[in-house]
């Protein structure tokens, strides 16, 4: 029987080191693009949309690697600011239109899954213990998007009730846990670990927007009579 894939291309896919690249470079640019559709909907010139590009592109992996104690992957590669300055010039070019800031909404959906599991991925590579690698995950996604809402002056994604950081964590939990080997079941490869966590997370964010989902606030207590 014919195998549904060569052997070459089997090792690229088990390839940790090719799936962070992959992902990498997805997550940048999909975030990149919020920034520029945040700096859009303020009516910001050229260069601002670069910059609020980049900085939502590269922020949370900037703090990620810090953390990590890494070194700082848009610095090792310029090819990660170059992708962010396209995404910009992108999103300049499409003008307005009636669809774009619903648009930033789902690619920042796409890129809380996308990117959860980036941060998870890339704390495992390193030896990080399966909480970190989750914390690692909910950063890299939402990190950039905290520095864009804050210089866009729109309320952080911290502060809304609606589920956005739950995807992160969703999508990177999913992802270690696929990733570990526990209750006696081998672990999947990395690519359909993270495929699955991706659609995860997204599907939670997803979920929000299409039907408007949220976490419970903290009750007030009841005041006593008298």
């Amino acid at each position: 029987m014919t195998p549904l894939v060569d052997a070459e291309t089997a090792r690229v896919l088990a390839d940790p080191q090719r799936l962070l690249s992959v992902l990498d470079f997805a997550g940048v640019a999909v975030f990149a693009a919020t920034g520029a559709l945040a700096a859009a909907r303020e009516k910001h010139d050229l260069v601002t949309f670069a910059f609020f590009a980049a900085i939502t592109g590269v922020g949370g992996g900037t703090m990620r690697d810090l953390l990590l104690g890494l070194p700082v992957f848009w610095v090792q590669d310029w090819r990660y600011v170059g992708v962010c300055i396209a995404a910009s010039v992108a999103i300049w070019m499409i003008g307005r239109r009636d669809w774009r800031f619903r648009a930033l909404l789902w690619l920042d959906a796409i890129g809380l899954g996308a990117y959860g599991v980036l941060g998870a991925a890339k704390a495992e590579a390193v030896g990080a213990a399966p909480l970190i690698c989750i914390v690692m995950g909910a950063l890299t996604a939402c990190f950039g998007g905290v520095v864009r809402d804050l210089l866009a002056g729109q309320p952080s994604i911290l502060l809304r009730r609606e589920i956005t950081v739950s995807a992160a964590l969703l999508a990177a939990t999913v992802y270690v846990v696929l990733r570990a080997e526990a209750l006696g079941m081998t672990h999947l490869s990395p690519w359909p670990a993270a495929i699955v966590a991706a659609v995860c997370g997204f599907g939670l964010r997803a979920g929000a927007l299409q039907w408007g989902w949220s976490l419970p606030g903290f009750p007030d207590r009841p005041r006593k009579a008298g």
